[in-house]
């Protein structure tokens, strides 16, 4: 609104009588009172815009955390090297490296990850094993797992062929740790999204 201040005039008559109360009683009045009416009609309206502090809390907000994970314990097979606490070392190391950048050839965290070069670094950091660089070569490494027995830690493999082609650390209830080309860092991917649905997948133990 739109404040008008206008000084105050005295006004004298004839034999030096002050008109100032009937001109204020008459139409100069009214003329002022319309005069501050139309300013304040004029005026900018201006709407109020809560500020994010006063957004009430009890509103629903995104989750910022992933959930705990919860392992798949599968089962034992004759002969496998690796404890339940190993594996779960393994799958808890490599969710901690999602978000690395990916880099083709990379195989540590300074320098980015590609799906072989991640699954080579986890294992050789947790485990006193030595797996070897490529796909091609995990492929045939460890101990094949059926899907019924398959836990946490164990390693997955995809491909839309009968060789696999991209490969990653499963960590339980469907997800899976990996370093995808097209992803731009490592990421945490589920087996129900619909790209990975299609693929055929194979797990490995370590």
């Amino acid at each position: 609104m739109t404040l008008l201040v206008f000084p105050f005039v005295r006004v004298y008559g004839p034999g030096g009588r002050s008109l100032s109360g009937s001109l204020l009683a008459g139409r100069w009045w009214w003329s002022l009172c319309l005069l501050v009416l139309l300013c304040s009609c004029s005026s900018p309206t201006i709407r109020y815009r809560p500020t994010p502090s006063e957004i009430s809390p009890s509103a629903p907000q995104a989750p910022k955390t992933l959930q705990p994970l919860q392992p798949d314990l599968g089962g034992r097979l004759p002969g496998e090297h690796l404890s339940e606490g190993d594996a779960q070392g393994i799958a808890l190391h490599a969710v901690g490296l999602v978000g690395t950048v990916y880099r083709f050839g990379g195989n540590t965290p300074d320098a980015g990850f590609d799906c072989s070069g991640l699954i080579n670094y986890v294992i050789r950091l947790q485990t006193p094993l030595k797996p070897p660089r490529t796909v091609a070569q995990l492929k045939t490494w460890g101990m094949e797992v059926p899907v019924s027995s398959r836990r946490t830690g164990d390693l997955i493999f995809f491909g839309s062929g009968p060789e696999p082609t991209h490969a990653g650390i499963y960590v339980g209830q469907g997800r899976f740790v990996h370093a995808p080309s097209t992803g731009g860092t490592v990421h945490l991917s589920h087996l129900d999204q619909a790209y990975w649905a299609r693929m055929t997948v194979s797990y490995r133990r370590p």
